[in-house]
């Protein structure tokens, strides 16, 4: 066993001129001891955040000189300052630290609408968009404001999809005036409104205009109006416009129906004639009237009859007024030449002078020994020798006098003339071409 080693008793003070001391050492290996395992910064205190520390040594205290700390924030917070800090010798730490609530971008408010937040444009913050009224939201309604700085869903904005109202009258309904086809409509012009801005940029009209002259018949009116988003809203109304009518009328045998308007309208009024050889008996002219019935008397045309039995010239000549025209042969024997050519042509065009309203008279023979014939009718002397006289017609030559149906001399002829020469002259006197319409019409023809 090795004996201790025997050491020096020191009694508490310094070996002279050692410049040592036992004590100031111990001191000092203390105090050494003391400044690495004590506080030495000021605690950290990460407000929304948090520190995760290391001490040189691993000691208990989280702030002794040397410590690094790295700093973290909680969800939703960033970090302003260094990401780590330091525990220096100045008992301070290396910086500052912060953690601040994350912020969004300001949110653009949608023109026309705006929007509402819990919680300004911070982390978390709920954020709900709406639209003024007539305007529909595009986009997302709720938007929430992330963690990483930015909104969720679309940007939102109001647009108008919403068509403009117009509201047009009700069905308009008309007679026709009388002896019209059409009635005039007159209508408030319907205004439309939009529910948006108010503003319509176009109203467009589909059929007539009021205070139109309308047929017969239903009319659709289509008034459409459109807004700045070019939306459209649309009305429909009915324009009914009715004619009151008569039966028809029925065209009497032998005769022609002439009708204003269209025939059996109320106001129509209907004339009446026959063709040559008969004259109308009724009612010339009927009208339909507004209890739905025709005025007058049924006409019908019946065989002409001509009355020789007269004491004048002029009355007999009466019976013919509109009704029928005249060729008056006249000839002083009935051996004369030219009246048997005339008679000759004239039998085979018979059909020809009917459809024109011809009768023929012959005035034959010089006076007391004078006869006049009407077809199978003869006339008196007396009544013969006073047409000539009245027509001044002469006694001893042949002549022929076409007389129009109101009674005025119109052609004379000092000798034969030819149906065509003849046709050609009447179908050109007043009311002639009328005449050839309506028979056309019926179908009246020479065979």
């Amino acid at each position: 066993m090795i004996p201790p080693r025997c050491l020096p008793v020191w009694s508490g003070r310094a070996a002279a001129g050692s410049g040592y001391s036992p004590l100031e050492d111990d001191e000092d290996v203390y105090a050494r001891s003391r400044y690495k395992e004590t506080p030495w910064c000021s605690p950290i205190k990460v407000k929304h955040g948090y520190a995760n520390c290391r001490t040189p040594q691993g000691e208990y205290y989280k702030n002794v000189l040397g410590t690094r700390c790295d700093i973290r924030c909680q969800k939703g917070y960033e970090l302003h300052g260094p990401q780590q800090l330091i525990c220096q010798s100045s008992k301070r730490w290396s910086g500052k630290v912060l953690c601040k609530q994350k912020r969004c971008p300001t949110l653009s408010m949608p023109t026309n609408g705006g929007f509402k937040c819990l919680d300004g444009a911070y982390f978390g913050s709920r954020c709900e968009y709406y639209c003024s009224p007539g305007y529909q939201l595009k986009g997302d309604r709720i938007v929430t404001c992330m963690d990483n700085k930015v909104w969720s869903g679309r940007p939102a904005s109001c647009v108008d999809t919403e068509p403009p109202r117009i509201q047009c009258p009700s069905v308009k309904e008309k007679t026709a005036e009388p002896n019209k086809l059409t009635a005039r409509v007159f209508w408030d012009t319907p205004e439309g409104r939009d529910t948006a801005d108010g503003i319509l940029t176009d109203v467009i009209l589909k059929g007539l205009p009021p205070g139109s002259h309308f047929p017969e018949g239903d009319h659709k009116i289509q008034y459409t109006v459109y807004d700045r988003a070019e939306n459209k809203g649309t009305c429909k109304f009915l324009v009914k416009v009715r004619v009151r009518r008569c039966v028809k009328l029925n065209v009497p045998d032998n005769g022609y129906i002439k009708c204003s308007g269209d025939g059996n309208n109320y106001g129509a009024t209907c004339e009446f004639s026959c063709i040559g050889g008969y004259e109308l008996q009724g009612s010339p002219a009927r009208v339909c009237q507004y209890n739905l019935g025709w005025s007058g008397v049924e006409p019908t045309c019946a065989p002409m009859n001509i009355n020789v039995n007269v004491r004048t010239a002029a009355a007999l000549l009466d019976q013919f007024y509109e009704k029928r025209r005249l060729l008056i042969i006249s000839t002083p024997t009935a051996a004369n030449f030219f009246y048997r050519m005339q008679l000759g042509m004239l039998q085979p065009a018979q059909c020809g002078l009917d459809l024109r309203h011809v009768t023929v008279v012959e005035l034959v023979g010089v006076f007391p020994a004078q006869i006049g014939r009407i077809g199978v009718k003869l006339l008196p002397p007396s009544l013969a020798l006073q047409l000539r006289l009245l027509l001044r017609i002469p006694h001893y030559n042949f002549n022929i006098v076409v007389m129009d149906k109101h009674g005025m001399d119109k052609e004379r002829y000092p000798f034969p003339a030819t149906p065509a020469e003849l046709f050609a002259l009447i179908d050109n006197f007043p009311l002639r071409k009328e005449e050839m319409k309506l028979q056309a019409e019926i179908g009246q023809s020479c065979p």
